[in-house]
């Protein structure tokens, strides 16, 4: 077999089909134009809980299978002799057009349970807002409220063969592969949003190290550049520097012409100044065109050596299968070998200053990188609606807006600016719901507004008139929580767990934390007077000192504590 050969196509049950021929065991696959982008925040999960629900009746197997749900692509793979890759493949088409609902329930509780396992991190969520590639960045929401209609209308409408490719390497097409799926249409990439009016970017949270994300064209130089990236981050930041232990980067195309460039570094509380510098420095030099040809080459001789690996043409046919549902053309790996000779460090500057343009960096909380030229992403809006306003009970400057058109927060900045955080209606990525009539409204461009009614006095005509104004599609009913919300959700926060805002104060809980420290001021006096004066009195010995002392202390301590405990205790309305 030539592995630089161009791959050969053909059909299976309509479905267009990559082969090559591969010794080994078989391996195969079956590829979705459908993922997470496609969905919506508020019934976000339909496409992972159908993969689930697809696998279910392939039961525990000798031999490999797995699926996988993507921002933009579903997968269905599988490893093993002829007749179970025909059995596999043959067995996910039946259970795509037959899913197993009552398997429905219990799918949704596995899948909640990988959740919690999951960190998608935060840059998607501040790059695309709650909507396309952004929404790999939040929970699974509409996995609890989803119907079997819901499921099922999925499933009709996105798992279709004329949305798939099949990819096989092996020494033939398995005989018995039978793939019947309704016929459908091809679908376009998922719609690339937006939620950062300038770049280069920033935003600051958690305690970790430095993260960045740029999206460039999607070329073999940017390729290499990613991997450039990550030999100078080590060097400059482990090697030389000592500030991280994990310097790294990777490119990911994202099938539509562009790609994604990602970077990170580690780093201990007392080191993130001189990461963040040191990661800065290393960008910077990159676009004042400072890339070594020796780096160059090293990342390109690695890459040259996979491509001409005699698994290379088995290795690249699920991302040639996404290619070719993306409506790309597909090159072959003597293709891509001469693409990568031909590289220049002039070439990598070029997407050195082109990844720059499009930076969004998130650093740790309490820093900037203003210093750097980056922007701080936005977490206000520009302007609060009109509407009723209602006073929060515990904050005397801070507001919430209900209005015909959306809800805002209103209150001032640290330094005394006015702000706002802002969600319309006809922008409403998902409306979180709970039993007690505390909403979420979340943004598509990721900012998120709480609504809870006790804690601003809002009346039930009020709330009523705003669960009619959000788009029903929206609403995620979700189950009884412990305690309410109280503020404005940034970005970062969204997908977060919840705070609690006390409520102030009764009359009667005033009055009585006042007798409370009244009495134990006195009790204290007096037990220091008796503490000073006590041990230089001739009548009084010095066992009896010594319990009297204890006993007015005591005392104290006794009183004190209530005192102190109901002030540090949460407020209940």
């Amino acid at each position: 077999m030539n592995p630089h050969a161009a791959v050969p196509h053909t059909q299976v049950d309509g479905i267009p089909t990559l082969f090559v021929q591969a010794a080994g065991p078989m391996r195969a696959g079956l590829v979705f134009r459908v993922g997470i982008a496609d969905e919506t925040l508020g019934r976000g999960g339909l496409t992972h809980l159908i993969e689930h629900l697809a696998l279910y009746r392939q039961g525990v197997a000798d031999y490999h299978y797995n699926g996988a749900t993507k921002a933009a692509f579903t997968h269905f793979h599988v490893e093993g002799a002829e007749h179970e890759i025909a059995a596999y493949l043959t067995g996910v088409c039946a259970s795509l057009t037959d899913l197993p609902m009552d398997r429905l329930e219990t799918e949704r509780e596995i899948l909640r349970t990988e959740e919690s396992r999951r960190d998608s991190g935060l840059l998607p969520l501040w790059r695309y807002g709650a909507q396309g590639y952004g929404l790999v960045s939040y929970p699974e929401w509409g996995v609890r409220t989803a119907s079997a209609q819901d499921v099922w209308q999925w499933a009709q409408s996105w798992f279709t063969a004329d949305n798939a490719v099949l990819w096989i390497a092996g020494e033939h097409i398995p005989a018995g592969l039978s793939l019947k799926l309704p016929a459908g249409d091809r679908r376009p990439m998922p719609a690339v949003t937006s939620a950062l009016p300038t770049t280069p970017a920033y935003f600051s949270d958690g305690t970790g190290g430095v993260l960045l994300d740029s999206v460039v064209a999607d070329t073999t130089a940017a390729w290499l550049y990613s991997g450039v990236l990550e030999r100078e981050l080590t060097r400059a930041l482990r090697q030389e520097g000592g500030y991280s232990y994990t310097a790294a980067s990777d490119f990911t195309s994202r099938r539509d012409g562009h790609a994604r460039v990602t970077a990170f570094a580690d780093s201990l509380p007392a080191k993130q100044d001189a990461v963040l510098g040191g990661f800065v420095d290393v960008l910077a030099g990159f676009q004042a065109g400072r890339i070594a040809q020796a780096d160059l080459d090293a990342v390109r001789g690695r890459a040259d050596g996979a491509l001409a690996a005699p698994d290379t043409a088995a290795r690249r046919l699920p991302g040639l299968a996404e290619d070719l549902l993306a409506g790309r053309p597909l090159r072959t790996a003597d293709e891509l070998r001469a693409e990568l000779r031909a590289v220049t460090p002039a070439d990598l500057h070029q997407v050195a200053v082109e990844a720059a343009g499009t930076a969004l960096l998130q650093v740790p909380g309490g820093h900037s990188a203003d210093w750097a030229g980056y922007t701080a992403a936005p977490v206000d809006s520009p302007y609060a609606v009109t509407g009723r306003r209602f006073a929060a009970r515990d904050r005397g400057d801070t507001a919430l807006v209900v209005g015909a058109d959306g809800v805002s927060l209103t209150g001032r900045t640290a330094g005394g600016s006015e702000r706002a955080v802002t969600v319309h209606y006809r922008a409403c990525a998902a409306v979180l719901s709970w039993p007690d009539g505390g909403r979420r409204l979340v943004g598509t461009d990721g900012l998120t507004v709480e609504v809870e009614p006790g804690l601003y006095g809002i009346d039930a005509h009020t709330m009523a008139a705003l669960d009619a104004a959000v788009p029903p599609h929206a609403v995620v009913h979700l189950p009884p929580r412990q305690q309410p919300q109280s503020a404005a959700r940034r970005p970062e926060q969204a997908a977060a767990g919840s705070g609690t805002a006390p409520a102030p104060r009764t009359w009667g809980q005033r009055i009585g934390i006042f007798l409370l420290l009244s009495l134990t001021a006195l009790l204290a006096f007096v037990a220091l007077a008796w503490t000073i004066g006590g041990a230089g009195d001739p009548e009084t010995g010095a066992g009896e000192y010594t319990i009297l002392t204890c006993v007015l202390w005591a005392a104290v301590a006794g009183v004190g504590w209530p005192a102190v405990s109901m002030l540090r205790r949460p407020r209940k309305g």
